[in-house]
Formats: C-alpha cells, sequence, structure tokens
C-alpha cells in the first residue's frame, strides 16, 4: 500500500522516510514526491528505510538510482535498512547495475564511410535490377513462344489504363508547351525579323524533344507510380504469393501485360503531344507574329523532314520499356509496411525521369554521329 514519505530538513541535513509499500507500483507517486527535495539545500542524506513494508526489484532499483544521483553532487548519503530480506534484495540490484556494461556511443563515420555505404547500397540495388531484368527478358522469351500465352485481355485492359486515359493531361500538358515555348521564341525572333523561322524551331524541337521527353515525363508520373503502387499494396496483402500458391507466374500476369501495353502505346501517345504542341505553337505564331496557319503549314512541310518526327517516336517504345520496367521493379522491392510503398512509388517516378533523360541523351549523341 502506498504511503506518502515524510520529508524533514535540518539545517544542512535532510531527512527522508519511506514508508509502506516501495514497488514497481508506488514507485512512480512517490518518485513525485522526492522530486520537490532537489529544491532544498543540504550536505548531508539520511534515508531512512525501516518503516518499508515491501521491497521489490522495481523499489530497490528506485532506491539505487536514487542514492547515486545525490552522491554524483558530493552530498553525503547514508541508508538505513534493517530488513535483511529487503537489504539482500537492494544489494542484489546494485551488484548488478554496477556490473552492467555501459552502452558506449557508436564513433560517427568519415566521410569515406559513408560514401563507402552509399555506393555499395547502389551497387546492391544494380545487381537486383540486373536480376529483375534478366528475369523480365527469360519470361518474355517464353511468354512469346505461343500467341496462347499472350494475355490480350489483360494487355488491352492496361492500354486503357495506362495511356487512353493519360491522352487528355499530355494533349494539354503538350498543348500548353507549344503555347509557351512559341511564344517565348516569338520575342526573340521579332527583334531579327525573323518570324517564319518559328516553323523550324518548333518543329524540329518539338518532334524531337519536347514531346517525348513531355510524354514520357508524364507517363513516369501517371503510370510508373501507378504500378509500383499497385503491385507493392498486392505484395503486401500477399497475393503475390498467393498466385505463386496456385501455379501462377506473377511475370506473365502482372509484369509482361503492362510493359507491352506502354511500349505500344508509348509512340501513339507521342504522336498526340506532337499535333497538340504543334497547335499551341501555330495559335501563338498567328497572333503574336501575323503568321497565318496555311503559310505555317506551308512553311511546316518546305523545312521540317519526316525523319525528325520518326526520332521522336522511335525513342517512345524505349522510354516505355524504361518506365515500366522501374514502375514494377519498385512495386516487387516494396516491404511489409505501408510507409514502404509510399517510399518506393516515389523512387521508382525519379530513377524512370531519370533513366529517360539518360536515354534521350544517348539517342542524341547516336544520331547526331549518324548524321540523322
Amino acid at each position: 500500500m502506498y504511503k506518502k514519505p515524510l520529508i524533514d530538513l535540518q539545517d544542512d541535513k535532510l531527512l527522508l522516510s519511506f514508508r509502506g509499500e516501495l514497488s514497481i507500483y508506488t514507485v512512480a507517486d512517490i518518485e513525485q514526491e522526492v522530486k520537490k527535495i532537489k529544491n532544498y539545500t543540504f550536505k548531508k542524506l539520511l534515508i531512512d528505510g525501516n518503516n518499508i513494508t515491501s521491497l521489490d526489484t522495481g523499489g530497490a532499483i528506485f532506491l539505487y538510482n536514487f542514492q547515486n544521483d545525490f552522491c554524483a553532487k558530493k552530498i553525503d548519503v547514508s541508508l538505513c535498512l534493517n530488513d535483511a530480506r529487503q537489504k539482500a534484495t537492494l544489494d542484489l540490484v546494485a551488484k548488478n547495475m554496477a556490473s552492467a556494461e555501459i552502452v558506449k556511443k557508436m564513433p560517427k563515420k568519415n566521410i569515406f564511410e559513408k560514401i563507402g555505404e552509399i555506393c555499395y547500397a547502389y551497387f546492391i540495388g544494380l545487381l537486383s535490377f540486373l536480376q529483375f531484368f534478366g528475369q523480365l527478358f527469360v519470361s518474355k522469351l517464353r511468354y512469346l513462344t505461343s500467341l496462347k500465352n499472350i494475355r490480350f485481355k489483360e494487355i488491352a485492359f492496361e492500354i486503357n489504363d495506362s495511356a487512353i486515359r493519360a491522352l487528355g493531361i499530355i494533349a494539354l500538358t503538350s498543348f500548353l508547351i507549344g503555347l509557351v515555348v512559341a511564344y517565348q521564341s516569338a520575342y526573340q525572333l521579332k527583334l531579327y525579323g525573323a518570324n517564319i523561322f518559328i516553323v523550324d524551331m518548333l518543329g524540329i524541337s518539338i518532334f524531337r524533344e519536347l514531346a517525348p521527353l513531355i510524354t514520357a515525363i508524364v507517363i513516369a508520373g501517371r503510370s510508373g507510380s501507378a504500378y509500383a503502387a499497385q503491385i507493392g499494396a498486392m505484395k503486401i496483402t500477399q497475393e503475390l504469393d498467393a498466385m505463386k500458391t496456385m501455379g501462377f507466374e506473377p511475370f506473365a500476369f502482372l509484369v509482361l501485360p503492362r510493359i507491352i501495353a506502354l511500349v505500344i502505346t508509348m509512340p501513339i501517345l507521342i504522336f498526340i503531344a506532337d499535333m497538340m504542341a504543334m497547335l499551341g505553337g501555330m495559335i501563338v505564331a498567328h497572333v503574336d507574329l501575323n503568321i497565318t496557319p496555311s503559310l505555317f503549314i506551308d512553311r511546316f512541310s518546305e523545312v521540317i523532314a519526316a525523319k525528325h518526327f520518326y526520332v521522336g517516336i522511335i525513342k517512345g517504345p524505349f522510354f516505355a520499356f524504361l518506365i515500366a520496367s522501374i514502375g514494377i521493379y519498385r512495386g516487387l522491392m516494396v516491404k511489409a509496411d505501408t510507409q514502404s510503398i509510399g517510399f518506393n512509388t516515389t523512387k521508382s517516378v525519379v530513377e524512370s525521369i531519370f533513366a529517360v533523360i539518360v536515354c534521350d541523351a544517348v539517342f542524341s549523341i547516336a544520331f547526331t554521329i549518324l548524321g540523322i
């Protein structure tokens, strides 16, 4: 039973008497009571424990720490405890507390250790991604050996979900990009009386670079992240394990239909982006530079070669493959917690955009060397 401890301060000496039960159940209340003595000034502390009726290890730990706190402040502490069993409990706790190892703080890692850990983590991630690629290609070879293996229904569903539903946002984004690029260029071209060259600039920049990149970035943010979140959620709910248990291969049912659908539809999406961006540029050319749509189209047909259009379209399947593969890979990397879904979904978008930009740079170098 809890009883309030008695506190008696006499000059530079303080007497603290514990009464009743001193156990794990009463320590919290007793600790609140004895906190007030920290405001007192004294040189000697006398602790009377003869009126303690019950002492367990929780109470003994409290007494041990209580004494040490005041000893550390250079205050003379003495404890009076006559009960042999209680004294044995206190001695046992003191012996074990004194011999307990002090956990040392881990030394701070230097810059080379941190760089090494980061590089190693990226290396392990690269090996894991290459393993995924190998498994993907093996599954794809088995998948395409017979028309019976191709899941046309799933591919059609993914085409609708990943591409057709993205037409609106891609068309709007490309249209606005065309407006902005044409508007910013028109001001500079007017200074030199080179209004008509806006057609050349828009045709080459949009067909070769802007439309494929904008489409890939939108798809990476929309469909790539959706792949990561969907497959990650399926992994958390153990649907992937259930599919394997029933004899279904997740790659054939979940991975390949998504990749094939995006590879098929990306060139179409880039074509829509081309048309909408050129429409935006045509509007600005007509309003700001007095270039009529018929003049714009005539100039366009004269100076823009078909190769510029094909260069952008050819990039589409490669961008789609990277986006879908990275999104699905990140979904498979999800651990058994919801925070992991958000982390891997974010990583899928960032890595997809980075991979697309690197791939576009490789294409640009290759086409320049080939003179295309």
